[in-house]
């Protein structure tokens, strides 16, 4: 069986003068660590921003600096490809509205061609229900944006004329057209049929 009685041992007395502290008050007080000392100052913002910078600071700061320049370059390389996107699929886009309407145009092309033949032998007489249809069906050419070209006096372009006959001529200086068998169509920059000559070339 356990011994009840606990001896604490000896209790010293204090010393004459000397101040009884409760138990552990000594340690808080040293745990609390040493008060500032008269005259020393608080570092300030300024003091921080001014201080001088250790090198390994200094090149993480240059590195996060070359980071930023290049992230800002990707950017602007970025916009710059997308301003070319749009631009590009914009004017795709047009091309390909031309295109199809051009697709449409070209199976007028054949009765614009019955109605010109028909001028040329007098078959549209002023004020006649045929000329009225004639009048008509050219409105609607234009204002869809349909135009035409080859007339006799150009001067003969193979990117736009075919020439299907040539009459050697005496003083002529250079490729002329004389005659248009068939008229040429384009819609805006889309060429739909080249206009098809007769062209009076130099006599040798």
């Amino acid at each position: 069986m356990a011994n009840k009685d606990h001896n604490p041992g000896p209790v010293e007395e204090p010393a004459d003068g000397e101040e009884v502290r409760p138990e552990g008050e000594g340690s808080e007080a040293n745990a609390s660590g040493p008060a500032p000392q008269d005259g020393q100052d608080e570092l300030t913002v300024d003091d921080i921003l001014g201080a001088t910078q250790n090198p390994d600071a200094a090149a993480e700061d240059a590195v996060l600096a070359d980071l930023e320049s290049q992230l800002l370059n990707d950017l602007k390389r970025l916009q710059a490809e997308y301003a070319n996107y749009r631009r590009r699929t914009e004017e795709q886009r047009e091309v390909e509205i031309e295109r199809a309407q051009g697709a449409v145009a070209k199976g007028i092309l054949p009765v614009l061609d019955d109605l010109d033949r028909a001028e040329k032998h007098g078959d549209l007489e002023q004020g006649s229900a045929f000329a009225a249809i004639a009048e008509k069906l050219r409105g609607v050419a234009e204002r869809i944006g349909l135009t035409t070209y080859g007339v006799a006096g150009e001067v003969f372009d193979p990117q736009q004329h075919e020439a299907i006959f040539q009459v050697p001529t005496p003083g002529a200086t250079e490729t002329t057209i004389v005659e248009v068998v068939e008229i040429g169509y384009r819609l805006g920059s889309v060429e739909l049929r080249p206009a098809k000559v007769v062209v009076a070339v130099p006599a040798e």
